[in-house]
């Protein structure tokens, strides 16, 4: 490691071993919150390198790329299962979109312990850059139900990340590395087909596993079928296959409605064909 990126692991070092005194204070060890990802590698190795008492939990969204919980058992972590699947959160609170994602409090957004170390970096995204200006910080649940959280690498760049995993000769999730065994630093896992990431890689998701496709709309619809007072129910669509075409193909209700309204010669477009089509699976 070069001497800039030394200076970052110590400090690292030292801000998890003053997590690990407060967390003492209450009886308890420091959380992990273990993702799968490159960047919670680091923190995980972080906390080895620190010799402060951890306890190192993955929480299983049921939507994680294939080989996550594999990889997180392989590093030693617990594996927390959620209460709702996504599954039923879909049936339950309808398909999530960037404006609706209940999803999140359900699969990742809750406490387990007092303390917690995140793998959050500043550099990711300029919502992170602009909200997280200290590496600790109270994070609020609810007003009842707080966390203290540390993020060790908050002002780390990929290249560093690059250079403190080859350094430490991390092995990262598969998915990271091409057929030749290249490490690519910027891919990025997180839930399969979430509605943050861009259209593009939603897309890469449902053609890599089309069968989410296929929960997506049958838990879909039966939100709808459950629901039928609800606002959303019938308001911009049909049913679920058009749900899911507006939120996935389209950035608005009045995008979707403008390219899939009836004609002049009175068709309008078949949702559940045109995803059987592009998805070559059946419906």
């Amino acid at each position: 490691m070069n001497e800039q990126l030394q200076k970052k692991v110590d400090f690292a070092i030292r801000l998890l071993q003053g997590a690990e005194k407060m967390a003492e204070k209450v009886g308890q060890p420091v959380e992990i919150c273990y993702s799968g990802g490159k960047d919670s590698d680091v923190i995980l190795e972080l906390a080895r390198m620190s010799g402060i008492k951890y306890r190192a939990i993955y929480k299983n969204t049921t939507i994680d790329p294939p080989g996550t919980i594999k990889h997180a058992l392989e590093n030693g972590c617990e594996v927390v299962r959620p209460e709702k699947s996504f599954r039923e959160i879909i049936e339950q609170a309808g398909i999530p979109s960037r404006f609706r994602r209940s999803c999140c409090d359900w699969l990742k957004e809750y406490k387990i312990l007092d303390y917690a170390v995140v793998g959050i970096r500043r550099v990711e995204s300029v919502k992170r850059a602009k909200n997280y200006k200290e590496p600790e910080y109270c994070r609020e649940y609810t007003k009842a139900v707080k966390a203290r959280q540390y993020m060790p690498i908050l002002e780390w760049s990929d290249k560093d990340v690059q250079g403190f995993i080859e350094a430490r000769g991390i092995q990262c999730h598969p998915l990271y590395y091409d057929k030749d065994g290249k490490f690519y630093v910027r891919r990025r896992l997180g839930c399969m087909g979430c509605p943050l990431k861009n259209k593009r890689l939603r897309l890469q998701d449902f053609k890599r596993y089309p069968n989410m496709v296929k929960m997506w709309c049958r838990a879909g619809q039966k939100y709808l079928d459950t629901h039928p007072d609800s606002n959303i129910s019938e308001e911009y669509y049909e049913n679920a296959f058009e749900w899911f075409v507006l939120t996935v193909f389209f950035k608005d209700v009045y995008e979707f409605r403008e390219k899939t309204a009836v004609n002049l010669f009175y068709d309008k477009v078949d949702c559940k064909q045109f995803l059987m089509d592009y998805f070559n699976i059946k419906l």
